[in-house]
């Protein structure tokens, strides 16, 4: 019996793990999109006239995560399990090394984002030698997805909902409700990217920097929860016949308070770390002139106008205030809450785990989608044998 039961164990950890996607969607599409405004010249044109669909497929690998068994453990590493007083120097940060100390199968089950977030980056640089434009919007948009996951405390622990201790809910409050209630307030003007001699070694610093704000993000909810009542602590959903519950927004505006300011200092960094690998794998596949892989070549007038009206708003700080984040383009809404109330009212409703912070994702290729999609064909030039162009093209990442 207990050989059937650890394998089903196991199964329910990383599902449920994996159900808890950092940032949310408006999360990860913003550190994507500031990404492509940190860019050297080099690189910006051809980022921002693919901007929309890097910016969309930045939450494929939260999309997928139902339908493939292997994506969960992708977007975490609960490194407290490895120990509590030193994990940093327990856990070997080359995985084979890993591996040899501690099983391929243990670095699964407790999440493996570091050695993920270096196999993206080397698709990446793949993509780019092979002046493969589709391979670079899709590595591009899922290594933003992975390193932004790791700038995020709770994908650090084996405690990432605060399930341990009695504050479920509070990946998504963090996360989610946090960033999207308050983003007008949070500053988003990030530093130039930069390539970076050793990546691994800065994806492990910044997992180390998102463990050491653990305390702060359990304590500071742990103080607010001792002086505000449960009725006014949380509210109730209806939605498929269940129950579900949820920190409420007088909580978050309490909780912002004291912790925004965290929250927002992981938020800002995130697209620097991003737009650098992009920047890295570039270098690394030899500086590709991106400009042969564009039609036309160069930015048209229009999109240097519309990149120049981002980019001072990106130095000002009023991406956000001047609705200019494709984020904020929501999505025509397909399923509603049936009815929210307040806790009050909602005495006698059964306590059920809360849900995921996003809504279900339309499908990739639905005309309504918050972001609208590249076309449908990339062209993509290459040299054959004898020297000659030769123009291809190719469906687009779906």
């Amino acid at each position: 019996m207990k050989k059937i039961l650890l394998p089903l164990l196991l199964a329910a950890l990383i599902l449920a793990h994996g159900t808890a996607g950092a940032w949310g969607f408006f999360g990860h599409r913003t550190i994507t999109q500031v990404a492509v405004y940190e860019l050297p010249a080099a690189m910006q044109a051809f980022y921002y006239r693919h901007m929309a669909e890097v910016v969309r497929l930045s939450t494929a690998p939260d999309e997928r995560r139902n339908s493939d068994p292997t994506e969960a453990p992708k977007h975490f590493i609960d490194i407290d399990h490895y120990s509590e007083e030193d994990p940093f120097g327990k856990v070997p940060r080359q995985y084979d090394k890993a591996v040899e100390k501690f099983s391929a199968d243990t670095l699964k089950k407790y999440g493996t984002v570091p050695w993920v977030i270096m196999e993206t980056k080397a698709s990446l640089t793949e993509a780019f030698r092979q002046r493969d434009t589709v391979g670079i919007v899709k590595y591009s948009a899922e290594l933003s997805h992975y390193v932004g996951d790791a700038f995020v405390p709770l994908h650090t622990t084996i405690n990432y909902d605060g399930q341990l201790t009695d504050q479920k809910g509070l990946h998504s409050l963090w996360e989610s409700q946090l960033p999207e209630r308050y983003i007008t307030e949070y500053k988003l003007d990030g530093e130039p990217a930069k390539y970076l001699k050793d990546p691994l070694a800065a994806v492990w610093t910044v997992v180390q920097q998102s463990y050491g704000f653990l305390g702060e993000t359990f304590d500071r909810a742990s103080k607010i929860e001792k002086v505000m009542k449960p009725d006014v602590r949380y509210t109730f959903s209806h939605k498929y016949g269940k129950t579900s519950r949820r920190y409420s927004d007088a909580f978050a505006d309490a909780y912002n308070k004291s912790v925004g300011g965290m929250v927002d200092y992981r938020l800002k960094g995130a697209p620097t770390l991003v737009s650098s690998l992009w920047l890295t794998a570039w270098q690394d596949a030899g500086k590709p002139d991106l400009s042969t892989m564009m039609t036309p070549a160069k930015a048209t007038k229009e999109e240097k106008e519309k990149l120049s009206t981002e980019l001072v708003a990106w130095k000002k700080n009023t991406l956000a205030q001047d609705q200019l984040l494709l984020a904020q383009q929501k999505a025509k809404k397909v399923e509603v809450v049936d009815e929210i109330k307040s806790a009050k009212d909602m005495a006698d409703a059964p306590d059920a785990p809360a849900e995921p912070a996003e809504a279900p994702a339309a499908p990739l290729e639905a005309p309504d989608s918050a972001i609208a999609p590249a076309p449908d064909k990339v062209k993509v030039k290459t040299k054959s044998k004898d020297g000659n162009t030769e123009k291809t093209k190719t469906k687009g990442p779906k």
